[in-house]
């Protein structure tokens, strides 16, 4: 079996990037790309924030011809997900079901996923109404209705970024009290065009082509009402894929990896010759053109740490 210089698990924006630096970096690389791959773009509808197209682009065409580009400087390719990986001692190693490849650097980019409600018509809507990114989508609900569920953090920052956009946003929490910080619960309760709306989940998701409003369920009486909005964005948190690398990599309490940077090394983890890219330790920007930031970083860190004997 060859011996792969680099092994990129993960082939979402990061995993890609870092595909495409490590080959042109002449360094024999593989991708343990996923048996659905692509990483959060491929449930994006239009991506038009990414830098070079001007009229938007869909998420799935972006990383398809991502994957092309990776290919065309000869990455290899497995398209199934890794099941095991033993990166503590070298060779390090990663399984992909019953097929073992080992690598003298890997670089972890297997990415995070949005918590989502579980309801019915949320799979159905989602990128037509029903979204995990203000940031990414904001722009299509410019002077409109918006709703976004969560209490933390993220749901806050969600909340005020569609505030300059939106019309109105209304928040909906199932308590009545957030568990975001101080000073983030203090701008969102002073921003004229949102209203909180406490004790309170959506129970269902309303609309045909496209989101026309939400059922909502008062959690202390049990009825419902329906609120009329054009889009739902769920905060609820995210969950990074993580699972593989448990008990070898450091992580933090919500398991996203943890860096550990060198001087020279700025995307190291705690193991030599493992390197980590996009949102699988980015839990603040989550955004393609920095996971794309990541991957570039981590082949390059790669490539230094081979040179010097790693």
């Amino acid at each position: 079996m060859a011996l792969y210089d680099v092994i990129v698990i993960g082939s979402g924006p990061a995993g890609l990037t870092a595909a495409i630096y490590a080959t042109r970096a002449n360094l024999k690389t593989l991708v343990v790309a996923g048996t659905v791959a692509g990483g959060q773009l491929m449930i994006t509808s239009d991506v038009e924030n990414y830098p070079g197209f001007p009229n938007g682009i869909l998420g799935p065409e972006l990383m398809e011809l991502w994957r092309k580009q990776a290919e065309r400087f000869e990455a290899d390719f497995v398209d199934d997900d890794a099941s095991r990986v033993d990166l503590t001692h070298a060779p390090l190693k990663v399984w992909a079901t019953a097929d073992m490849f080992e690598g003298r650097a890997v670089v972890a980019a297997t990415g995070a996923s949005a918590k989502w409600l579980g309801l019915p018509n949320e799979e159905r809507l989602k990128g037509k109404g029903v979204s995990a990114c203000a940031v990414c989508d904001a722009f299509f609900f410019r002077s409109l209705d918006v709703a976004v569920v969560g209490g933390g953090d993220t749901a806050m920052e969600e909340a005020l970024f569609l505030a300059k956009v939106c019309k109105t946003v209304s928040v909906i929490h199932r308590r009545h009290e957030f568990r975001a910080s101080k000073i983030m619960q203090e701008r969102l309760l002073a921003t004229p065009n949102v209203k909180v709306i406490w004790d309170h989940v959506v129970a269902d998701i309303l609309g045909e082509k496209k989101v026309d409003g939400v059922r909502i369920k008062n959690l202390r009486t049990g009825g419902t009402q329906d609120l009329k909005v054009q889009g739902l964005f769920i905060a609820i948190g995210h969950t990074p894929a993580t699972d593989i690398f448990k008990g070898q990599l450091e992580m933090d309490p919500r398991g996203y990896i943890l860096l550990r940077p060198t001087e020279e090394l700025r995307t190291a983890t705690n193991l030599p010759g493992v390197f980590v890219a996009g949102d699988v330790h980015d839990h603040r920007y989550r955004q393609a053109v920095t996971a794309a930031g990541y991957g570039c970083m981590a082949a390059m860190d790669a490539e230094r740490w081979l040179q010097k004997g790693g």
